[in-house]
C-alpha cells in the first residue's frame, strides 16, 4: 500500500529478479490525481509500476467494506505500507496472516506524522532513518523491528534526503522480512516520552523570519525544497529559494535582519538575527531555478534591499497536530 515513488526501491527489491523475495499479489494506491503544470489526471508511479507487471491495482478513495473483502480474497501473508496517504482501520491491519507493517522515514518515536523528511532537515538533525514497525491504530506508534540510519549532509534538501531514504528501505527489509516470516523478529515498544510529531505541509509554510539565526533559516529553506519551497518578495515579485547556507563573516558590518548585502562566493547574502544567510539558488515565477549569480544577471537586487520577515509556522510538536478541516 503506497502512493509515492519513495516506495519503488522497496517494491523493486521485493519483486525483482528471477527469484523474487515475495510475490506481490496486489497494490493499493491513491486514485489518479491531477499532476504537473497542466494538471492532467494521471496515474502515480506506484500504479504504473504495478500495471507494468500485471499486478492487480485497487484505488479506493477510502478503504471500505468492498476493499476489505478484496484484500481478504488475496489472502496476503503480509501487508507493507509506505506513504499510502490513508488511515487503516483495525480490521484491515489485522487481515494479513503475519501482520501489517509500515516503513516510516524517521527514527521513531521522533517525527511521527506526515512530513518527517522535511521536518528533520528543518530541525537541523544530523541523522535520520527508516523505521520498520508493526502497525497499530495510533499514529506511527507501533512496536519497532529495526531502523536503517542515514546521515543528513550539509546543504541537503528534502528531495536529496528522500532519495537516500528510499534506498535505505532495501537493507532494512533484507534483514527483517525473513525474520518476520520465520516468526523470530523481535519488536521493541516505542518510548512515548520521547515522541514528537510533524504535520502535513502547506504552501503557507514557505515563509522566512529573518530575525531567526541564519543556520535555522538555511535548514528551513533546504528542508522545504522543492515543496512547498521558501519564498521572498523582491521588487514586488515572488522569488523562490532552492538552496541556502549559513556563513560567518565577522569582517562585514552588522546588517539588519532581511537586509540584502550583495553577492558573495556565488550566493546572495542576507542579514539575519545571527550571522548571514547565503541564498544559493533562486527562481522567479515562470522561470527556472538558477544559481544565484546567474539569476541576478537578469534580476538585479540592490544592496540595502529589505526582505520582509514573516512568522514561521511550527513544524514539530510534542503532541499530534489538530486535524485541519477539509
Amino acid at each position: 500500500m503506497g502512493s509515492d515513488g519513495i516506495a519503488l526501491p522497496a517494491l523493486n527489491w521485493l519483486a525483482g529478479g528471477a527469484s523474487p523475495r515475495a510475490k506481490v499479489v496486489g497494490v493499493f494506491t491513491q486514485p489518479d490525481r491531477p499532476a504537473g503544470r497542466g494538471q492532467k489526471v494521471a496515474p502515480n508511479v506506484i500504479k504504473t509500476w504495478a500495471l507494468d507487471r500485471a499486478i492487480p491495482v485497487q484505488q479506493p478513495e477510502r478503504l471500505g467494506a468492498t476493499e476489505r473483502e478484496l484484500l481478504s480474497a488475496m489472502k496476503p501473508d503480509l501487508v507493507l505500507v509506505m506513504a499510502y496517504g490513508q488511515i487503516l482501520r483495525q480490521e484491515v491491519i489485522d487481515l494479513p496472516r503475519l501482520g501489517t507493517f509500515n516503513l516510516h522515514t524517521s527514527i521513531l518515536p521522533a517525527y511521527r506524522g506526515a512530513s518527517p523528511i522535511q521536518t528533520a532537515i528543518c530541525c537541523r538533525e544530523k541523522e535520520t532513518g527508516v523505521t520498520l514497525m508493526r502497525m497499530v491504530l495510533r499514529l506511527d506508534a507501533g512496536p519497532v523491528a529495526e531502523v536503517e540510519r542515514v546521515p543528513i549532509e550539509p546543504r541537503e534538501t528534502a528531495a536529496d534526503l528522500e532519495r537516500k531514504l528510499a534506498h535505505a528501505c532495501v537493507p532494512l527489509l533484507e534483514r527483517c522480512l525473513p525474520a518476520i516470516a520465520a516468526g523470530t523478529q523481535e519488536f521493541v515498544p516505542q518510548d512515548e516520552a520521547k515522541a514528537t510529531y510533524c504535520r502535513r505541509l502547506e504552501k503557507t509554510d514557505g515563509v522566512l523570519d529573518f530575525h531567526a539565526p541564519a543556520a535555522s533559516l538555511a535548514a528551513r529553506v533546504n528542508g522545504l525544497a522543492p515543496w512547498p519551497g521558501c519564498t521572498v518578495e523582491i521588487n514586488s515579485q515572488v522569488v523562490k529559494i532552492g538552496l541556502a547556507d549559513m556563513v560567518s563573516l565577522p569582517a562585514y558590518e552588522p546588517t539588519a535582519p532581511g537586509e540584502v548585502m550583495g553577492l558573495h562566493h556565488g550566493g546572495l547574502l542576507v542579514g539575519t538575527g545571527e550571522r548571514k544567510l547565503q541564498l544559493l539558488q533562486l527562481q522567479r515565477a515562470g522561470g527556472r531555478m538558477l544559481p544565484a549569480e546567474e539569476f541576478l544577471r537578469g534580476f538585479p537586487v540592490a544592496p540595502g534591499t529589505r526582505l520582509a520577515s514573516l512568522p514561521m509556522p511550527p513544524l514539530v510538536a510534542a503532541q499530534p497536530f489538530p486535524r485541519r478541516k477539509g
